[in-house]
């Protein structure tokens, strides 16, 4: 693998939400960014996407890959790397690139960084509906540049 610097947006598509992580300038660090809600259209929700990356500067996006446990390509999975071929062609205009990550666990990893982060059982579940998916778009956005160093 070979070496990368720049802004890379990461995305977890989920059914109702799609969380937002964005690294660094430098591409070491990922941050939980937004959580968009899912619109009627998801070419609409694809297209906001591929906005929101070029007006933060990315130059790829990293959409989140949800194999099973087995590795193995379900049907979230298949339908995930349809939606990531719509979102190539609309990324591809605007001269980005878009890749996939595993995404497996990430969701688990947010929720107990969350959980450690807020101490009182209310703050946690008010915390989890809101930053779960930004925080697991993170994960998955920063186990991908690790791998990309």
């Amino acid at each position: 693998m070979t070496a990368r610097t720049g802004r890379a947006l990461g995305v977890d598509l989920g059914s109702r939400r799609i969380g937002i992580a964005l690294s660094d300038p430098a591409g070491v660090v990922a941050t939980p960014r937004a959580v968009l809600e899912r619109g009627d259209d998801a070419a609409d929700d694809d297209r906001r996407i591929v906005e929101l990356a070029a007006e933060l500067g990315a130059d790829v996006i990293v959409v989140g890959l949800p194999r099973s446990l087995s590795g193995r390509l379900g049907p979230a999975a298949r339908a995930v790397l349809a939606e990531v071929e719509t979102i190539r062609e609309i990324a591809a205009a605007r001269g980005l690139s878009v890749e996939t990550a595993d995404e497996r666990f990430s969701t688990a990893v947010a929720q107990r960084g969350i959980t450690a982060a807020q101490p009182r059982r209310r703050a946690r579940r008010a915390a989890r509906t809101e930053q779960v998916d930004a925080a697991a778009a993170a994960v998955i956005l920063q186990s991908w540049l690790e791998a990309h160093r």
